[in-house]
């Protein structure tokens, strides 16, 4: 059996190895205010541990969408308001699964901002302090 090359980690540490894109979909529909985070790590790129995505819910249900693609310099965020309805997840289903399976377009689909410590949180959310 080969070794798996992505590994979904849910919040409270169960995991996925090669997750389908159903599975990657309902991962996240499956988040709450108690389980708030997805992370999928790419395990066949180096640096080791370095290139992941990981979706966080935010306490107003907006997500923060964050990819890395190797040291702190390749870091990004975004910030995805939430949509009324059961589809809400939809569009972070989709870029997370596009960056899954590897598919052109996937930057595309968000508008990323550089990841750091002073900036944690996207700097477009609307609740985020701009001061």
């Amino acid at each position: 059996m080969a070794a798996p090359v992505i590994r979904a980690i849910e919040a409270d540490g169960t995991t996925w190895d090669d997750p389908s894109e159903d599975r990657l979909h309902d991962l996240l529909a499956d988040m709450n205010l108690t389980r708030r985070y997805v992370v999928v790590r790419r395990l066949d790129a180096e640096p080791a541990d370095q290139h992941y995505m990981q979706v966080f819910l935010n306490d107003d249900l907006s997500y923060q969408v964050e990819y890395r693609e190797g040291g702190p310099d390749r870091h990004f965020q975004a910030w995805v308001p939430r949509a009324p309805g059961v589809f809400a997840v939809r569009p972070v289903a989709e870029v997370l699964q596009n960056w899954d399976f590897a598919r052109p377009g996937w930057r595309d689909t968000l508008s990323w901002t550089p990841w750091t410590p002073a900036a944690a949180c996207a700097r477009h959310h609307p609740l985020a302090d701009t001061r």
